[in-house]
């Protein structure tokens, strides 16, 4: 019913935010916006595409999917350049702001040295990522937050579920995100889930709303996450109860339908997007970066 998200091929022009962004050629402006995304299928980065393209109407815009990877963002900077960009807000759509920061700050030329760990990082499958500064003239602007710090996430999470709720009285509400493979660092994840889950308790009194991680990166802590999940959602069934599942995740349902696989729940599989508030939030960014920065003169 569902397909997991994967890197796919599309990592370089985006035809239409191109196409949004050519009636600002003409004012040559000195600002530009390159979000960066994780990367997925088709559907995946369509959606994100989508998000971004209104942002085009303030500043040209550009897209480099993959995970902080040289070869993705050198390209996306060279167009924004090309338009005219001496600064560029550089806004990172990921999930948690510490995702892929060190890397991106090397290759913006924002710090000189990375660690052994990050510069051989790859994509799980064997393939690793180009990592090597930018020769850029350009001024990056680098915004450090993700969308775990955005209050705008709850009023999705509301939605998401006032789409799929019928009887709350009778309905338990999951939330399912990725996770980081540190303790610590998942404890952190789910108070920030929890505090965006709030908005849902406005819909009406729901047997009850969890939020869990996966952890799905790490196998050792993965056996026991999933097998909490599967709990929580073979409970969720008793006595006539029904299991709604939100994903906490940019787009998609991930992997969560094999986990999920021979258990009753409800979802559409529909992650924050697609939703105008992550095209807000991305603007947010820009506008905050740049307008905290000194100008640049032409």
């Amino acid at each position: 019913m569902h397909e997991s998200v994967k890197i796919g091929p599309e990592q370089s022009m985006i035809t239409a935010l191109g196409i949004a962004s050519f009636a600002l050629l003409a004012a040559a402006p000195s600002d530009g916006v390159l979000v960066m995304a994780h990367g997925g299928d088709k559907e995946w980065n369509r959606l994100v595409t989508e998000a971004v393209e209104p942002v085009g109407r303030r500043w040209p815009v550009e897209i480099a999917f993959g995970m902080a990877d040289s070869a993705t963002l050198a390209p996306a900077v060279a167009r924004l350049e090309s338009k005219g960009a001496r600064r560029i807000a550089v806004v990172r759509l990921f999930v948690s702001g510490a995702s892929f920061l060190e890397r991106t700050e090397y290759i913006l030329g924002l710090r000189k040295t990375l660690s052994h760990a990050e510069m051989h990082m790859g994509h799980g499958d064997g393939h690793a990522m180009e990592t090597k500064p930018l020769q850029s003239q350009a001024a990056f602007l680098l915004s450090k937050q993700g969308l775990l710090d955005y209050a705008g996430v709850g009023p999705i999470l509301r939605d998401r579920v006032a789409a799929l709720s019928k009887s709350p009285a009778a309905e338990t509400v999951l939330i399912l995100g990725h996770g980081p493979g540190s303790d610590e660092e998942n404890a952190l994840w789910l108070a920030a889930m929890e505090k965006q889950a709030k908005s849902v308790l406005g819909l009406g009194k729901f047997r009850g709303v969890f939020c869990r991680t996966l952890r799905e990166d790490w196998p050792d802590k993965r056996e026991a996450a999933e097998a909490d999940i599967r709990g929580i959602v073979a409970k969720a069934n008793e006595n006539g109860g029904r299991c709604l599942v939100v994903p906490y995740r940019l787009a998609g349902f991930g992997p969560y339908a094999e986990v999920l696989e021979g258990l009753t729940y409800v979802s559409d599989g529909k992650g924050f997007l697609p939703h105008a508030a992550i095209t807000a939030w991305i603007e947010e960014q820009a506008s905050r970066l740049l307008s905290a920065a000194p100008s640049v003169t032409r």
